[in-house]
């Protein structure tokens, strides 16, 4: 005689009812915890926030899987610990219009609020258009009436320029000097675009070499062009690495017979994976470059480093992904080329603020974040940038503000730092807060100049510099030294030991090891800092955390066995 099954004995794929019952159960209740914790912004959410760079939790959620299948791919090479040049650079820059302000009350406004924040650059256009305006050679502008006589004055078309430089050096500012914007005379009448290259490239040499000679020794770094790959800055034309190589080698060629001391600096590469032609592939068009031997025409090479639908902490990493971090593919592909020795500067980084207004035009083109978040995510830019990327030297904030209100139909326009009246808006106020605070930034795993991000004080016994490290280890790389140098170290609480760093050749002495996993404060006091060049930062945290992640697995995976095995037994599964 057959009997019922009775519902305790019913199975389902080999399990019993209970069995799912408990597990459904379970998986409820994690879900429903994480959803609390992800709804009032808990320690999941900081957690994915900080993988992610994601604020939504839906993007938090489908952003974590795009990170876990990062590691699945090869990942850049970096090569952080390399000697690079042009990297030990007070990082914080900004991009300006001084040129477009006409009253030089204002140009000095602005310079002052950009010294008083402690940026030490500002990336400012030379336009060629306003300089050399109606015809080769030709540098007087006879555009405007200026004594209302109805006939246009004639006046040097340096003069705004020259002023310009003049409050650079007044507060303190060092200039990235743009150059860009030809004038119609130079350009081809075959090609359409107000950015086209000049007809004869030789003409945006000689006055390339015009403000180079001019300001010989006032400004050293010079930017060639900007955004080659991306339409409009090449002109309705197809983009060419190759036309853009040709240009930078014959500037860069002019610019050092000028000034050998002058920094060559790369346009700005645009983020993009458009095959299209309007635009290129900013990989495929760097190798075309250094195929075409670009190499040896930069000592700079320089990305734009918006962050645009996602915030500075995104890890997620892959070739067709454009975030924060993307200029990574970039130094592997420098590194690939045997370029590690240089560095990366972003000409332009920031996050747009644009109102909630899709009559703007080009509403979202450059990602939408509130100003809150754009004021508290451009501080943590410059942090994990100094922090995790040696090979970064200026990044300049886009932008600080422009002469008026015009464009506030454009989104690109809300990027401002400062109003055009000269309302200061809260980026400006965080970035300045971070910049002048009174605490060393953190530095993390790779090889770092001792000459900034640090707090110096002189004493009888010599300076001392005071960093601020996140690793297990830390060494001091110096220069082949003329006579031994004592080196006082001091890590936190900890009395100070003297470590002697020997004459002859060039080396690295370790000052700590074996430090525990975090942040500690290092300081350092040396009689003479000369040849005292770089700090190695090492960071083992995650090998000392590894055996007690793993003792947390086996435990864990021990009491939930234990817990199904009791319930099985309690009721008979």
């Amino acid at each position: 005689m057959t009997h019922p099954t009775s519902p305790s004995g019913r199975r389902l794929l080999g399990f019993h009812l209970r069995t799912w019952a408990l597990l459904i159960a379970l998986i409820a209740l994690g879900g429903a915890a994480l959803a609390l914790d992800l709804a009032f912004e808990g320690r999941v959410y900081d957690a994915l926030w900080r993988l992610t760079g994601e604020t939504d939790p839906g993007g938090q959620i489908v952003g974590f899987g795009q990170y876990l299948a990062r590691w699945t791919r090869v990942q850049p090479q970096t090569e952080p610990f390399a000697e690079i040049a042009h990297a030990d650079v007070n990082p914080f820059g900004v991009n300006t219009f001084l040129e477009q302000e006409v009253e030089l009350s204002k140009r000095e406004e602005q310079m002052r609020l950009i010294s008083e924040a402690g940026f030490g650059w500002i990336r400012q256009q030379f336009p060629w258009e306003d300089i050399e305006i109606d015809g080769k050679g030709d540098f007087i502008d006879r555009r405007h009436d200026r004594d209302g006589d109805g006939l246009p004055d004639a006046i040097s078309a340096w003069e705004k320029y020259d002023t310009i430089v003049d409050l650079a050096e007044q507060y303190g500012v060092r200039i990235i000097a743009r150059l860009s914007a030809p004038p119609d005379w130079a350009q081809s009448p075959d090609v359409s675009g107000d950015f086209a290259p000049p007809a004869d490239l030789q003409d945006f040499v000689d006055y390339a070499a015009a403000v180079a000679g001019r300001y010989r020794g006032r400004i050293t770094h010079y930017q060639v062009w900007n955004e080659p790959n991306l339409y409009p800055e090449w002109g309705d034309q197809t983009v060419s690495a190759e036309a853009y190589t040709e240009m930078l080698c014959r500037t860069h060629d002019a610019l050092k017979a000028i000034d050998p001391e002058i920094v060559v600096i790369t346009g700005a590469l645009g983020p993009t994976i458009d095959l299209s032609g309007r635009n290129a592939y900013d990989l495929l068009y760097l190798q075309r470059m250094y195929q075409a031997g670009a190499g040896a025409c930069f000592d700079v090479l320089s990305v734009q480093g918006y962050g645009l639908w996602s915030g500075p902490t995104d890890r997620r990493l892959r070739q067709t992904t454009i975030n924060y971090p993307r200029h990574l593919w970039i130094r592997d592909m420098m590194i690939a080329n045997g370029d590690a020795h240089k560095p990366i500067w972003i000409s332009e980084a920031g996050w747009n603020p644009v109102p909630d207004d899709p009559s703007i035009t080009d509403w979202e083109q450059y990602g939408r974040v509130t100003m809150d978040e754009a004021a508290a995510w451009a501080p943590l830019a410059y942090a994990r940038a100094i922090e995790e990327w040696p090979w970064i030297g200026v990044i300049n904030y886009w932008f600080f503000k422009r002469a008026d209100d015009s464009e506030r139909g454009a989104s690109w326009y809300y990027f401002r730092m400062v109003e055009p009246d000269f309302t200061l808006t809260p980026v400006y106020e965080s970035l300045k807060a971070y910049i002048t605070g009174t605490q060393p930034k953190t530095l993390g795993a790779g090889r770092h100049s001792t000459r900034v991000h640090a707090i110096s004080e002189t004493s009888d016994s010599g300076e001392s510099r005071t960093f601020r490290i996140q690793g297990t280890g830390v060494a001091l790389c110096h220069a082949a030294l003329d006579a031994p140098v004592t080196v006082r170290v001091r890590i936190g609480a900890e009395e100070a030991r003297a470590v002697a760093l020997p004459p002859g050749e060039a080396g690295c002495a370790a000052l700590a090891g074996g430090l525990s996993a975090g942040t500690h404060t290092l300081a350092l006091t040396a009689p003479d800092w000369t040849g005292l060049d770089d700090l190695i930062v090492l960071d083992f945290g995650a090998r000392q955390r590894l055996p007690w992640v793993l003792t947390a697995m086996v435990a864990l995976i021990g009491v939930t066995t234990i817990a199904i095995r009791a319930y099985a037994l309690r009721w008979g599964l």
